[in-house]
């Protein structure tokens, strides 16, 4: 490939949503626009004045663009065409799709993460859509799910996603990748109102630290006032150990993941359905979570098209105290929330248990019992939050106690 020429984007048969960008740098002839696209007849002069307007920004006065178009939005064709001009040219200059006024949103420290969506980060087709499936949280991936040779393509596009893509209130997330790439993928997200930042491949305290120091330095740079999130991901033996280092590293971390698969080929053992070979890291994650004060957040199930055993994984892992799981396919995030979702025998224990609380704390009595079975403090306050979750998600009437008592009565 010469200095002058370069390719961004994708095409073919099953390519949609999307578009391939070749752009040929000219000394002359001005700009000459070669558009293959289905919908040229509808929308086929509103996509070549877009380039023109891109190109002129770019200071380009001479180019041969040949777009191959497989329906791209207009900010997938704007980041394809930024790609590409940034290939062959040095330039600070940002070509920025207009900011949805209903993505300006921030996400608290203990908002539910019960589902979190992973997405390519360099296809459009599967990011356009994904409001709409009501994840918790949206992951647009910069890291395993990108070849090496498109990480700036991906980049372009991400950044032009957090502006453009509807995320109907979900935590706009994105993985970085490890290093100073992850370093350089920060200043594509940060200024974007991304909401979280997830952390491969974590290893250390210093490594959260340093993520930690370079969103600040951009978020001065902007005048930002935005909080970013962090979530290590735990996916090495060494990662496990160091857990609680991790987990309470800084106070912008929110949640702390592991990653199976990546750990288990760590081991040299392969992941099984039951999790056996990763039992003891998984354990260590969630008490290192819990004890700083943190959501514990379970790797993917990687089986998309088994609905029962990820609904019995679901149950494993809520049961171990994991507070949430990632999904790599849409249909797996209503089972994902349903199962950590308290369910009505779990609710009306903690009713149970609450009530006696209240009825033994009004005697004066320093003993709780439920029938034969004393309760100490512990369950109680276990019980409390069982009936907290169940109101914040609409479970159960915030008024529940004098409720129960008109029924009683």
């Amino acid at each position: 490939m010469s200095s002058s020429f370069s390719i961004s984007g994708n095409s073919g048969p099953k390519v949609r949503s999307d578009c391939e960008i070749t752009l040929e740098l000219r000394d002359s002839g001005g700009i000459i626009i070669e558009l293959k696209s289905k919908v040229d007849a509808l929308y086929g002069e509103s996509i070549r004045t877009q380039c023109i307007e891109i190109l002129n920004y770019f200071g380009i006065s001479d180019a041969l663009l040949k777009i191959i178009d497989s329906g791209a939005l207009p900010f997938v064709i704007s980041a394809r065409l930024e790609s590409a001009i940034k290939k062959l040219k040095i330039t600070d200059l940002e070509y920025l799709p207009e900011f949805r006024e209903e993505n300006k949103y921030l996400t608290s420290r203990g908002i539910f993460r019960f589902s979190r969506l992973y997405l390519p980060g360099n296809n459009p087709g599967m990011m356009i859509n994904a409001g709409l499936h009501s994840a918790d949280g949206i992951i647009l991936d910069l890291e395993d799910s990108v070849a090496p040779d498109r990480k700036d393509e991906a980049r372009i596009l991400v950044r032009n996603a957090l502006r453009q893509i509807n995320f109907n209130g979900a935590e706009r997330m994105v993985r970085i990748n490890q290093g100073e790439s992850g370093l350089t993928d920060l200043e594509y997200v940060i200024p974007h109102n991304v909401n979280l930042i997830l952390i491969p491949k974590c290893e250390s305290e210093s490594a959260v630290k340093n993520i930690e120091r370079k969103i600040l330095d951009i978020r001065n740079r902007y005048g930002l006032t935005n909080p970013v999130h962090l979530m290590p991901v735990i996916e090495t033996p060494l990662g496990v150990e160091l857990s609680f280092e991790i987990a309470r590293s800084t106070p912008a971390v929110v949640a702390i993941a592991i990653g199976l698969e990546d750990f288990t080929a760590s081991l040299g053992v392969p992941r099984t359905l039951e999790g056996r070979e990763s039992l003891y890291a998984r354990t260590r994650i969630i008490n290192a979570a819990k004890a700083a004060g943190i959501q514990p957040i379970d790797s993917v199930f990687s089986d998309v098209g088994d609905m029962e055993a990820l609904h019995q994984n679901v149950l494993s892992s809520k049961a171990l105290g994991f507070e949430g799981m990632g999904c790599i396919h849409p249909r797996q995030i209503r089972v994902i929330k349903n199962g950590f979702y308290p369910g009505p025998e779990e609710i009306e224990k903690s009713k149970k248990i609450v009530l006696a609380f209240e009825d033994a704390r009004k005697k004066g009595l320093g003993v709780v019992a439920i029938g034969s079975k004393m309760i100490d403090p512990p369950v109680v306050a276990g019980a409390q939050k069982i009936i907290d979750l169940a109101i914040r998600l609409g479970l159960l009437s915030a008024d529940w106690i004098n409720e129960t008592s008109a029924e009683v009565r």
